[in-house]
């Protein structure tokens, strides 16, 4: 997810605790046209628990951040990428949720992508190669798109602040680790105000939103109890 959107901040807390090398063959293409025409913008992302989240949004308004206050603390799975077909986004990255088993995460020291953009974050050690393998997976078919540089999971904590803030917060949480379990994602729109709303979270492992009720209704449950 890109800071140039804001994260609805009464959606933005997912449950859960939130790539692959460039294909010469394929044309790039640019965030920039999101919400054009009949284009639309979306983001997947992996939220954190509650307490994690609050902690390194502190951390982050403490580097002087100013989008500490609008962006929860989270990995992205799709930064922001057009699509004009909302339906079949939304059925992809359903099905990519569904065959996803919940897995751990482990955050733990810090990195930076400078000089290339001014930006310190916290690595994710357990469960890199999974968010690597989910990026891959949803960055397909309605997603597909060739990005600029290579996927690199991680947890932003400061963000074209004073060179001396990303000293800072590179140094301050070198030490810091978390972690946390992982069971969903959240499925994001990027509207025309510039916020991003958060349009589905998605349960790993489950099945449709159809499925699933029909299995919380009274007959379905007296079926299996029959069985």
């Amino acid at each position: 997810m890109c800071a140039a959107g804001k994260l609805n901040a009464e959606t933005a807390s997912p449950r859960g605790a939130g790539g692959p090398d460039v294909d010469a063959r394929r044309q790039p293409v640019s965030g920039t046209g999101c919400g054009t025409g009949d284009s639309l913008c979306v983001g997947v992302i992996l939220g954190f628990p509650p307490e994690i989240a609050e902690e390194l949004q502190q951390w982050r308004a403490s580097f002087g951040d100013p989008m500490a206050e609008v962006i929860p603390a989270h990995i992205t799975l799709i930064t922001t990428t057009p699509t004009q077909d909302w339906d079949a986004t939304r059925d992809h990255v359903r099905e990519v949720a569904r065959q996803q088993a919940p897995f751990s995460i482990t955050i733990s020291g810090t990195g930076s992508f400078r000089p290339v953009s001014p930006v310190v974050f916290v690595n994710v050690e357990d469960g890199f190669e999974e968010c690597v393998r989910l990026h891959e997976r949803l960055q397909t078919g309605p997603l597909e798109r060739l990005l600029p540089f290579p996927y690199h999971p991680h947890v932003t904590v400061a963000h074209d602040v004073a060179p001396e803030s990303l000293d800072e917060a590179e140094t301050v949480l070198q030490n810091y680790s978390a972690t946390f379990p992982v069971v969903s994602m959240g499925l994001y729109e990027h509207d025309t105000d510039g916020i991003w709303q958060l349009r589905e979270e998605l349960d790993f492992g489950s099945d449709s939103d159809e499925a699933r009720e029909a299995e919380s209704s009274p007959s379905s449950g007296q079926a299996a109890a029959a069985n």
